[in-house]
């Protein structure tokens, strides 16, 4: 049986074959889903790895089926999309996918971002960096005893930030950080998962923690208090995906 279970949902039969036979060539288990509609129950009932997801599909589009499926799971999302307009691969980084691919495509690209995304998802858990505990189990990181859920661009991007706490960080050494396949990622790119970040931040501490400092990049500040949503230690929360509906 294969280690890795990937799900590919995609309506156009020719190519949902041809990225399921490359995908079994390189040791995976592939299952096809055509409908938009069946997506959800099937991800809750199965143990998968990841998830290749077209945008355009019959009765639940892939931003839908993304938002939902980042409600209950941090699942690696390789979205697929015919669209090459910026705001639409946007929106798709934006509801919580990991990665994305624009038709037509490499099938052996897209095996290397399917192993990219997997061996990113099964680093080693919990490791401490500064006032920061990282989980990459679960892809959360707790401050001061509250945890906080996070795509995988996300914890990759929070995890270089808090390495040098205080340390200005350039886009570009932020795009090598969050993707190996040294692809070109434009600024307004890195700008929105850097906007997405702040803002769980701040819900979670009432801290506007991540600095811009204009011509260079950006910073994460230290933490200058203690979260106040709670003076329990103990207490743990979630402020998952969910919270990204309301950004657009």
């Amino acid at each position: 049986m294969a280690e890795h279970h990937v799900l590919i949902v995609e309506d156009e039969e020719k190519q949902a074959l041809l990225v399921q036979d490359y995908l079994k060539a390189s040791g995976f288990e592939a299952t096809i889903i055509s409908d938009g509609g069946d997506v959800i129950p099937f991800v809750k009932n199965n143990q998968l790895s990841l998830m290749v997801l077209d945008i355009n599909l019959p009765n639940k589009n892939g931003i839908e089926i993304c938002q939902e499926v980042r409600e209950f799971s941090q699942l690696p999302v390789l979205m697929i999309t015919a669209r090459i307009e910026e705001a639409d691969r946007l929106k798709g980084l934006q509801v919580g996918a990991d990665d994305y691919l624009c038709k037509p495509f490499s099938p052996r690209e897209m095996v290397a971002r399917v192993e990219s995304l997997i061996r990113r998802s099964v680093q080693p858990a919990f490791k401490p960096i500064n006032d920061y505990f990282f989980d990459a189990t679960n892809l959360t990181v707790t401050i001061n005893g509250i945890s906080m859920s996070l795509t995988q661009i996300e914890y990759r991007l929070l995890n270089l930030l808090a390495s040098q706490i205080g340390q200005s960080f350039d886009r570009q050494t932020i795009s090598a950080t969050l993707y190996d396949d040294q692809r070109v990622v434009s600024n307004r790119t890195i700008d929105s998962h850097i906007k997405k970040l702040r803002k769980k931040l701040f819900d979670l501490t009432n801290v506007d923690l991540i600095q811009s400092i204009y011509g260079v990049g950006y910073r994460l500040q230290p933490l200058a208090s203690p979260v106040s949503k709670s003076t329990d230690s103990n207490q743990q929360i979630q402020i998952n995906n969910s919270a990204d509906k309301t950004q657009s």
